[in-house]
């Protein structure tokens, strides 16, 4: 199978890093392969329905333009996705408008020796400005209608992702966070990755920055361009969609676990950590009942379990606290 393979010197590991949020556009470009190709991962399943069933021009406009742009196969242009974006979707945008006219020329070219590009994008690869400018707000349009009503969702899932990842770097390093990537294999110095091609990547002291996505599926995608500042953008656990999602939805914590649950997970919130007894009293309900809810929270890994003393303390996971800082429904 094709692989990327990352190349790191001893000054690389210690610049490896975690970005602290998700890149708009690369969520942008991720959701848009979600939504114009046959996807059967039920995670993005109703998100998807929705959308195509209900599409608004936006969409409609937003897919279309990502179907020639950022096609799924061995290429899209990078200026689709400026290192910029890491700052906000409106400064990864104003990069895009300002990508030299050379760089547009070259870029959709490669484009065009692997996908189709329509005659009507001349002028893009000319760098006209009323062109980008139109690119850059069918995008914007796209997003608003996208992702951004689902703002919640991707926010929590990714941080808790990060959070996670964040633990193994404090506690193994940069070696133990890179072996945790998905479809990945850490052989020091070289970090290997399922990908639609083969290619290196050396990154001579640059360091890499390892960016959480949300829409992102299976295998975890790079900048074609090796001069870019190196990142790899990778996906989140699936599991972490489907939490955030389901808290997401109308009713929130209710609807995701059932009021008691909620209640059990929002009492271990409001402390640092409760007992099963003190969660049994909060709740008026009985140690055996409090003990079985805990129980199935810890299986679904929103709270962890240890022994103090005589007592069972319940502590909030990463993935805990971003489902309970999750904005509930507005009314």
């Amino acid at each position: 199978m094709p692989s990327l393979r990352i190349h790191f010197t001893m000054r690389d590991m210690g610049r490896t890093r975690l970005a602290g949020d998700g890149d708009p556009l690369w969520e942008v470009m991720h959701s848009g392969f979600r939504l114009n190709y046959h996807d059967e991962d039920p995670a993005f399943g109703q998100w998807k329905r929705s959308l195509l069933g209900n599409g608004t021009a936006e969409v409609r406009a937003g897919a279309a333009l990502l179907a020639v742009l950022a096609p799924r196969g061995p290429y899209f242009p990078d200026f689709l996705t400026p290192p910029e974006a890491s700052r906000g979707l409106e400064e990864g945008l104003e990069a895009m408008l300002s990508t030299p006219r050379g760089r547009l020329r070259a870029e959709l070219s490669r484009l065009a020796e692997n996908s189709p590009v329509p005659s009507r994008f001349q002028a893009l690869a000319e760098g006209k400005p009323a062109v980008l400018r139109g690119v850059a707000a069918v995008l914007r349009a796209f997003h608003s209608a996208v992702i951004s009503p689902h703002d919640g969702a991707v926010r929590s899932a990714v941080a808790a992702d990060r959070a996670r990842r964040s633990r193994v770097l404090a506690e193994q390093g940069v070696e133990g966070l890179l072996a945790t990537l998905p479809s990945a294999r850490w052989e020091s110095p070289v970090l290997e990755i399922e990908y639609g091609v083969d290619r290196d990547l050396h990154l001579d002291g640059r360091g890499l920055l390892l960016v959480p996505s949300f829409f992102c599926k299976r295998l975890p995608l790079s900048l074609a361009d090796p001069a870019m500042p190196p990142a790899l953008i990778y996906p989140i656990d699936n599991a972490l969609r489907w939490e955030s999602l389901a808290a997401n939805r109308p009713g929130g914590l209710e609807a995701l676990m059932g009021p008691t649950r909620a209640a059990v997970l929002v009492a271990v919130g409001e402390r640092a950590g409760a007992t099963t007894t003190q969660l049994a009293k909060r709740l008026s309900a009985s140690p055996a009942s409090a003990s079985r809810h805990t129980a199935v929270l810890r299986a679904a890994g929103l709270i962890t379990t240890h022994r103090d003393g005589p007592a069972m303390l319940h502590t909030l996971t990463p993935l805990g606290i971003a489902l309970l800082e999750t904005p509930g429904p507005t009314k």
